[in-house]
């Protein structure tokens, strides 16, 4: 018997086994063209093993809870998830947080399969959690983390949300040029594309691009005071001690986004004057593109989930009105 006739959906991925087993057909061949590689199979086997057999676990687990539904994390967007239901993501994070957009309101349990593989900041429970666990947020006495997300609004209806970032750029590794609007001023750039964040994302994508622009800016700065570039380790003889700037540390909940501009390109038609900046409700940002084929938009790294964003596309990113939920 059933504690509850609640549904609860497993959301499950594809291991990296799996993904060589649909380009090669067969383990063997497989195997075959890793080790060509120079690389360790088994460490392709056994992370695939132990992923399935927790993967059981928890399905078996979940039977005398609930009515289980396992879900492929490919059918995400054409799902339905129903408005009761509890949803169960057996990581890595980048699963749970592509699952989040997906949702309403219903509460979501992040489970770390392999803590010694995965860091698993949004997987705060491991398999044998759950028995504890779901009784509990059944009869909802476990606290919850509201997630802010930004979205997308194109011009011609479109919407797309980014629970970790959005992307707004060129398809390929060409320059985007687009008119970007912001703070009431407003100008033409050329650059690789714009990122913009949540609180969420602030550790990943949005981190990267601070760190390395703080880097870059060390360098230049100790390269001025000595008339060549030296490492930031190495402090340039005479030169005051400066603390680097702190990466801002945002909330999951944060009532808004940072929006940076990668490698933006000065020139006669395009200018760099705004590179980053916060968005709040009551200042979106807002781009329009110049670009005529191979603009898009995408978010949280899924690249074939896209809306295109060509000449006489308009999109204004704001936070999305609604907030995910991540049982703590």
């Amino acid at each position: 018997m059933r504690l509850s006739e609640r549904k609860i959906v497993l959301v499950v991925r594809a291991t990296r086994l799996d993904g060589l087993r649909k380009r090669f057909n067969t383990t063997s061949q497989a195997q075959f063209y890793v080790e060509h590689m120079n690389q360790d199979f088994g460490d392709y086997l056994t992370e695939d093993e132990h992923y399935k057999q927790q993967q059981i676990r928890v399905e078996h687990l979940l039977t005398g809870l609930g009515r289980v539904h396992t879900l492929q994390r490919e059918h995400l967007p054409n799902f339905l998830f129903g408005p009761e239901d509890i949803v169960v993501v057996l990581g890595q994070d980048g699963l749970v947080a592509n699952t989040l957009k997906y949702l309403e309101h219903q509460p979501v349990v992040g489970v770390n399969p392999d803590p010694k593989r995965w860091e698993g900041v949004l997987l705060p429970f491991q398999v044998n959690d759950l028995t504890r666990l779901i009784p509990e947020v059944l009869e909802q006495k476990r606290p919850t983390q509201l997630i802010s997300m930004a979205q997308a609004y194109l011009n011609n209806g479109q919407t797309l949300l980014g629970v970790n970032d959005i992307f707004i750029g060129p398809k390929t590794h060409t320059s985007s040029r687009y008119v970007l609007a912001w703070a009431g001023h407003s100008e033409s750039q050329s650059s690789s594309g714009v990122i913009v964040s949540t609180g969420l994302g602030s550790t990943g994508w949005f981190r990267s691009i601070v760190t390395g622009a703080m880097g870059i800016s060390n360098q230049l700065q100790v390269k001025t005071q000595k008339g060549s570039f030296k490492s930031h380790k190495h402090k340039a003889e005479g030169a005051e001690s400066t603390p680097p700037n702190p990466i801002p540390q945002v909330p999951w909940d944060a009532g808004y986004l940072y929006f940076s501009v990668r490698e933006p390109w000065p020139s006669k038609y395009s200018s760099a004057e705004t590179t980053f900046g916060q968005i709040t409700v009551e200042q979106p940002l807002k781009l329009i593109s110049q670009m005529p084929e191979n603009g898009v938009i995408f978010s949280d790294g899924i690249e074939s989930d896209f809306l295109e964003f060509n000449a006489g596309s308009e999109v204004e990113i704001r936070i999305a009105d609604k907030k995910a939920r991540l049982v703590q």
